[in-house]
């Protein structure tokens, strides 16, 4: 037994949450230091309480965060110096890859794969390997942004074209339902309007409307009750009120309270639909922080907690 991410004991062999942090943020396209994420919510997960008056003690089952890919951070200072989309383009190919590869082995020793981000490039290998070991899953994506476009700044694995490639690429996702979003393009307003329901986006004014109206619960559980059995869980940190991560790479006003996020997981893990995998990605630091000093930071304690209510909420889906 060792102690590890959130100070708590964990034998890493048989944890039932496998974390791989992806430290890379080159296509971002306003403001870096995603790629810090992983390194900032590890410091600043001691501070977190393992009894949690939602979830209990998810620690209990095991959470494992792997060690900082190195190989990811070289990609990533490559990606970052050139900014050209053939090489940055091959190197996000080599993300994928590497990603897919490792979630298809966690998921073959029964384990729950978490990708901890980085810009929102990063999750597609683990979507992928999820959505073909469990043949038919639907996805649920909190974000400022629907994501869909095809490609970005001529990247084709851009943080603003994760859900395209994922509808586009992974024909086992049968649903893919959006919640928060309040930045998009006519490119995407035509994709999400022509999937014929396979996509469906709750935008922000339609949280807002429930929220002033008296009617939160019944429009999360409206939006619960269109996903299938088996979810994903994608949430980029955007998704959230930007006072909750106010360094974040593209933050928008609006989004979810943390006790709306909180309150949405909630009627997930009663639903008795199964959550199979997670992503929490976009959680960057100033960038005039000291690296001892990433741990003190706002956006990391919120993400620590918001990924300790996504891993607690997952374990309750499967009792």
């Amino acid at each position: 037994m060792t102690h590890e991410i959130y100070d708590a004991p964990c034998d890493p062999m048989t944890a039932r949450f496998q974390i791989l942090p992806v430290p890379f943020d080159a296509t971002t396209s306003y403001r870096s230091g995603t790629a810090n994420g992983p390194a900032a919510i590890f410091a600043a997960s001691v501070q977190v309480d393992l009894r949690d008056v939602d979830v209990g003690s998810p620690y209990l089952a095991g959470i494992h965060m792997a060690p900082i890919p190195e190989d990811v951070l070289k990609r990533n200072a490559q990606a970052t110096a050139s900014k050209d989309p053939e090489v940055v383009n091959k190197l996000t190919a080599q993300n994928n890859a590497f990603t897919y590869e490792w979630s298809k082995g966690i998921l073959a020793k029964g384990q729950t794969p978490v990708i901890l981000g980085g810009d929102h490039s990063v999750p597609l290998g683990n979507i992928r390997a999820c959505a073909e070991h469990h043949e038919s899953i639907g996805i649920l994506h909190i974000d400022a942004h629907a994501d869909l476009r095809q490609g970005y700044n001529d990247f084709a694995d851009s943080h603003a074209s994760i859900m395209y490639n994922v509808v586009t690429q992974v024909p086992q996702v049968a649903r893919l339902i959006q919640v928060g979003v309040r930045d998009y393009c006519d490119e995407e307003a035509d994709l999400i309007d022509g999937s014929s329901g396979r996509v469906q986006t709750f935008f922000d004014p339609d949280l807002r409307r429930a929220r002033m109206s008296g009617k939160l619960m019944p429009f999360f559980e409206n939006i619960i009750s269109h996903l299938p059995q088996k979810v994903y869980l994608s949430v980029d940190i955007d998704g959230l009120d930007p006072t909750l991560c106010p360094s974040t790479g593209t933050p928008v006003p609006g989004g979810l309270r943390f006790d709306e996020f909180v309150t949405l997981l909630e009627i997930l893990a009663s639903s008795g639909k199964t959550i199979i995998g997670l992503d929490l990605v976009e959680v960057a630091v100033p960038s005039d922080l000291a690296k001892d000093s990433w741990g003190e930071c706002w956006d990391a304690n919120v993400g620590a907690r918001v990924l300790y209510k996504m891993i607690g909420f997952a374990l309750k889906t499967y009792t």
